[in-house]
């Protein structure tokens, strides 16, 4: 579900929305008497601070790991358009090999940001490890052959080709914990229960259970989207490896 937010934002608005309505049920059957009533202010107060902050923790958690994804795409383009550069190091015809070899492997990587059906990305995957196996063995065999410095380098530039791929994955699959959706969903419904059993007649009767519920719901809206790489709206655009692909001949 996290990776659909907009159908996540619908089921938690009406768990929330339910959850305030059931504490408003439950003052109706035994309200709060006056001298009840500042206690009652201090836990709701606190309730919805605890809220706040493990709603703010959790928005940085989905940013941090967005810009980490944002900063591999570029990693992704330098290591690739460096092993571009040094593939014309290779002797005889695997450089031309390497080279043509490296744009395929860059309209897979373009292919992979931009892919959101399932499918796809297993092809994408299985032909990204397939291509990835024939570059090493283009700079592998040569190095084999003829060992030197000038080889040595462009071999060190393929593994990062390589690695910069594995971390990229790595940061795609980089998620905020279940754990910590149960908890902010917990805590959600324990404030909503609270501002509906504390609410006054005309409170209720207003729609102001409403907001509480709507106002939590789209701050998981947007928490959901920014962690969720293919769902939602905010995407990770492959914009330096876009720029890359274009400087390169076809």
């Amino acid at each position: 579900m996290f990776d659909h937010p907009r159908i996540f934002f619908l089921v938690s608005f009406i768990i929330l929305w339910i959850s305030a309505q059931a504490g408003a049920s439950w003052r109706r059957r035994g309200g709060l008497k006056e001298e009840e009533r500042e206690d009652f202010g201090v836990v709701q107060a606190a309730t919805l601070t605890l809220l706040g902050l493990i709603i703010g923790f959790s928005f940085s958690m989905a940013t941090t790991r967005y810009d980490l994804r944002k900063t591999y795409e570029e990693a992704e383009a330098n290591a690739i358009g460096t092993e571009y550069v040094r593939a014309g190091l290779v002797p005889g015809p695997n450089a031309a090999t390497v080279r043509t070899l490296l744009r395929k492997y860059l309209d897979l990587r373009i292919s992979f940001y931009r892919t959101r059906d399932t499918r796809e990305l297993q092809q994408i995957n299985a032909d990204t490890t397939q291509i990835q196996n024939q570059m090493w063995s283009a700079v592998q065999d040569p190095a084999v052959a003829q060992p030197s410095p000038v080889i040595a380098l462009t071999v060190a530039g393929m593994n990062d080709v390589l690695n910069s791929q594995g971390y990229t994955q790595a940061a795609w699959w980089n998620r905020i914990p279940p754990a910590a959706w149960d908890l902010m969903m917990a805590i959600g419904i324990s404030c909503n229960v609270l501002i509906g059993y504390g609410a006054r007649t005309a409170g209720v009767k207003s729609g102001l259970l409403f907001i509480l519920p709507l106002v939590v719901s789209i701050s998981f809206l947007l928490i959901a989207d920014i962690d969720s790489p293919r769902g939602g709206f905010i995407h990770i655009a492959p914009q330096n490896l876009v720029a890359l692909r274009q400087s390169l001949p076809n």
